[in-house]
C-alpha cells in the first residue's frame, strides 16, 4: 500500500471508526475500553483526528486505535478500515520499521518476585480494600515500588503453564492505571495453575487479574483474561489448546457490562462447554460480588 493510501486511512473519522468497533461516542468522548473505565475519559479531537485518554494515557490516530482495540498489527488494521469503509487495497502494506519492539527481558524482572515485597500502600489496596487471601497474594508473586513522583505501583507477573516469567503489568494504586511494559506479552493471567487440576475440577475465567485473585480467594481455581479487550490471537489458540486436554469444566462471571457479555460471546465461540453464571444485580464484575459474600461471612 502506497503512503497516500495510508494516509486515507489515517483521514478517516476517528469517532466514526471509534463506533464502527461498537464504542459509544458522546459529546466527543466514550469509555475507554483501554482500562477499567466507568466515566467518559477517551476525548476524540476532530480537527487532528486523534483520541487520547487522560487516565491511561492511550493516543493515536484511526490506525492505531484498530490495532490496540482489535489487537491487530499494522498490516491486519488498515485492512479491516479498508473493508469497513470500502477502500481498495491496491498494493501489499508495509509494517512500519517504527513500530517494531524490543523482546521481553525476563532476566531483568525475575530478581523482583524472588522475593517480593508490598509497601503500605499495595497492603491497603489488597488486603483491607480487596480482601483477598494472603496466600494467593503470595501464591501470584505481586511485588510493589514507589516510582521517581512517590507514586505506589503493584507488579503483576504473568507465567506461562511452564511457570517461565513471559510478562509484567504494572498498576498505578493512585488511579488503577494498568500498563504492560514494552515487549511484554499481554497473555492469559496465571496459567501456572494448569498445573494442579485434576479430572472434573471446575476453572473458572474472569475479566482481569484483580477478579483472579477474587476467585482464588475463593478457593476456586481461575486464570484471567487481561481485560475484555485484550483476548488476542495467542491467547484464543492457548484457550483451544487447554480445552480439548484438560478434563475439567468451564465457568464464568462475566462482567454486568457490554463489554464483559462481548467478551464471554468471544470466549463462548472459543469454549463450547463454557458455563454462564449470571452476577447479581448491583455487582459490575467478580471483585465486588466476593466483597459481598466476605462481608456476609460470620
Amino acid at each position: 500500500m502506497e503512503k497516500y493510501e495510508i494516509q486515507k486511512l489515517r483521514e478517516l473519522p476517528i469517532e466514526a471508526v471509534a463506533e464502527r468497533l461498537g464504542l459509544q461516542v458522546s459529546r466527543h468522548k466514550a469509555l475507554c475500553p483501554f482500562h477499567d473505565d466507568t466515566h467518559p475519559s477517551l476525548s476524540f479531537y476532530t480537527r487532528k483526528n486523534t483520541y487520547h485518554c487522560f487516565v491511561c494515557n492511550a493516543h493515536g490516530g484511526t490506525i492505531d486505535l484498530v490495532m490496540n482495540y482489535l489487537h491487530k498489527d499494522f498490516v491486519e488494521a488498515c485492512r479491516w478500515l479498508a473493508e469497513e469503509h470500502s477502500l481498495p487495497m491496491l498494493t501489499r502494506v508495509a509494517e512500519p520499521k517504527e513500530r517494531a519492539e524490543k523482546p521481553f527481558d525476563a532476566e531483568r524482572y525475575e530478581r523482583f518476585f524472588r522475593h517480593p515485597c508490598l509497601n503500605d500502600a499495595a497492603k491497603r489496596f489488597l488486603f483491607e480494600e480487596r480482601k483477598l487471601s494472603e496466600q494467593v497474594v503470595s501464591y501470584c508473586r505481586l511485588t510493589s515500588w514507589r516510582d521517581n513522583n512517590g507514586t505506589s505501583r503493584l507488579t503483576i507477573p504473568y507465567f506461562n503453564t511452564e511457570g517461565k516469567l513471559v510478562g509484567i503489568q504494572n498498576r498505578n494504586l493512585a488511579n488503577g492505571e494498568k500498563r504492560f511494559p514494552s515487549g511484554a506479552r499481554c497473555s492469559i493471567y496465571n496459567l501456572q495453575i494448569i498445573n494442579l487440576l485434576k479430572p472434573g475440577d471446575e476453572l473458572w475465567i474472569t475479566e482481569g487479574a484483580s477478579d483472579c485473585w477474587a476467585m482464588l480467594s475463593s478457593k476456586r481455581y481461575a486464570i484471567a483474561i487481561p481485560s475484555a479487550t485484550l483476548l488476542t490471537h495467542e491467547s484464543k489458540e492457548t484457550l483451544r489448546e487447554l480445552h480439548s486436554s484438560l478434563p475439567v469444566t468451564w465457568h464464568m462471571y462475566p462482567d454486568n457490562d457490554l463489554a464483559g457479555e462481548r467478551l464471554y460471546l468471544q470466549l463462548r465461540e472459543i469454549l463450547p462447554t463454557l458455563e454462564r453464571h449470571p452476577l447479581p444485580q448491583g455487582c459490575k464484575d467478580y471483585s465486588l460480588y466476593y466483597l459481598q459474600l466476605v462481608k456476609q461471612q460470620p
